[in-house]
């Protein structure tokens, strides 16, 4: 719990969607992986220990190609550092990975591929929307895995409060604990009213929250005033039509960094830490890792939350919804 007149922290990790992400993130190997070494390195000596990846990271040929490259940076730390870490990866339910044991080839090499440094397994989305009947069965699997002690952890994503309950009861039947839920979540992330109720939902039944996508693409860390081209055509295009329509969030955000010395990433990952969410921003620099690991240091205040909620119900400018989201 944070100290009087301020919103209570949750922690930071951070996530490796563009490990390997043409399409959306511009990823060249040639390029990119030494710089990504160097990130991963310096988000650990940061302070931040839980990292997200997911099976179907990556583009095309490419699938896979964040836990290979992640599996190979903490082959290269030592044992002690490698015991500290949350590695927490998603298994995509497509629709020919069926039944009970529908997943477990997808986990055996999403284990290889890591190099068997995997903490927490996730359900990457829910199939209640386009097969339902899938879903029981192949959540069921992944708690077998946890009771095989085959992996430690079992956590979902992109679930709603009503599916988030049917899990919820069902593992806890099996005497499975849900460690961690994850949700769109940002000053700019759609679906307000069911993520608010997923929220207070997940602390009545102490899940921890991971918020993904908290700076909306990377819009809620560009300054008023500059228009940032980004490398690839679909984030062109997000930036097009989010920046004006967010100016006044941006402003607020910029005018809270510049009072406190810090980033306008650090004020929006600290406004998802406050709402009790742990956020996984997408990291692919050295200076990103510090910059988030940096907002650590410091909270935000009750008023400034409230502002910052306040300019969000005031905004109309949202994030895509996730086709996957489940109600």
């Amino acid at each position: 719990m944070a100290g009087k007149g301020s919103c209570r922290l949750n922690s930071i990790g951070f996530g490796t969607w563009a490990w390997g992400n043409e399409f959306v993130w511009g990823y060249d190997p040639s390029r990119d992986d030494g710089r990504l070494a160097a990130t991963f390195r310096q988000a650990l000596s940061s302070g931040l220990n839980l990292i997200d990846t997911a099976d179907s990271y990556g583009t095309g040929r490419l699938n896979g190609r964040s836990e290979s490259l992640l599996g190979g940076f903490i082959e290269a730390l030592p044992a002690s550092r490698r015991s500290q870490l949350v590695v927490a990866t998603k298994l995509a339910p497509f629709p020919w990975r069926q039944g009970r044991r529908g997943l477990d080839r997808a986990f055996n090499a999403s284990q290889k591929r890591l190099g068997g440094y995997l903490k927490r397994v996730q359900l990457h989305w829910s199939t209640a929307r386009y097969a339902p009947w899938q879903e029981a069965a192949l959540l069921d699997g992944l708690a077998d895995l946890v009771q095989a002690q085959q992996v430690d952890e079992l956590g979902v994503s992109n679930v709603g409060p009503r599916r988030l309950r049917w899990m919820q009861a069902r593992l806890r039947e099996r005497g499975v604990k849900l460690s961690s839920v994850q949700i769109q979540w940002s000053l700019l992330s759609p679906g307000v009213a069911p993520a608010q109720e997923l929220l207070d939902l997940c602390q009545s039944l102490d899940i921890e929250v991971l918020a993904y996508s908290p700076l909306a693409f990377g819009v809620l860390g560009c300054p008023p005033g500059e228009t940032p081209r980004p490398s690839t055509w679909l984030r062109q295009r997000l930036f097009r039509r989010l920046l004006p329509e967010s100016l006044q969030i941006r402003q607020l955000l910029a005018a809270i960094a510049k009072e406190r010395g810090v980033s306008m990433v650090q004020v929006a990952l600290n406004w998802c830490r406050a709402t009790g969410t742990t956020p996984i921003p997408g990291i692919r620099s050295p200076r990103q890792a510090m910059d988030a690991a940096a907002a650590l240091s410091w909270q935000l205040s009750e008023a400034e939350c409230f502002a910052l909620t306040q300019a969000r119900e005031r905004c109309i400018a949202r994030m895509p919804s996730n086709p996957f989201q489940s109600r």
